[in-house]
């Protein structure tokens, strides 16, 4: 059965149900800059090769661009405060969530293949790594897609 509301009211809700999944992301990605930043102060970081060097800053700079990306919604909603332009926010903050989750994803793979590499040698990162890209373009992407109904319009 369809809801019954107005655009204005669909587009309130919609933006209240982003930024309540941004609360859910945030965290994690925070956790994991927070986790990166220190890196490079313990003991053991010393003893990394070049390629974990370089994969340990790709990561950290992905973790970077996700938390820039996964926060812009907010600051958007708060620099354009009473602006009366919600619906274009909504669309944007949309497509800023989307590629924060796509660095997201980028990041937890490269930080797992880098404490791979660094326990096991080089054969696993490169399985790491593709099982997680598989699994996150699988559950955060392919998924949502393939569920979509295909009768539906976006509106």
């Amino acid at each position: 059965m369809a809801r019954q509301e107005s655009h204005s009211d669909r587009v309130d809700r919609e933006l209240i149900e982003l930024l309540n999944e941004l609360r859910v992301a945030l965290p994690g990605v925070q956790v994991l800059f927070a986790f990166l930043l220190a890196v490079p102060f313990a003991q053991g970081f010393v003893d990394t090769n070049d390629f974990q060097r370089d994969l340990f800053f790709g990561t950290l700079l992905a973790t970077a661009v996700s938390s820039a990306l996964l926060i812009a919604p907010s600051a958007y909603h708060r620099m354009n405060f009473r602006e009366r332009d919600k619906e274009r926010m909504l669309l944007t903050s949309n497509y800023l969530t989307i590629a924060g989750l796509s660095f997201l994803a980028l990041a937890i793979v490269g930080a797992v293949a880098l404490i791979a590499d660094f326990i096991y040698g080089p054969a696993v990162p490169i399985l790491c790594a593709g099982a997680g890209a598989v699994i996150f373009a699988g559950l955060w992407f392919a998924l949502p897609l393939l569920r979509r109904d295909p009768r539906k319009t976006p509106s």
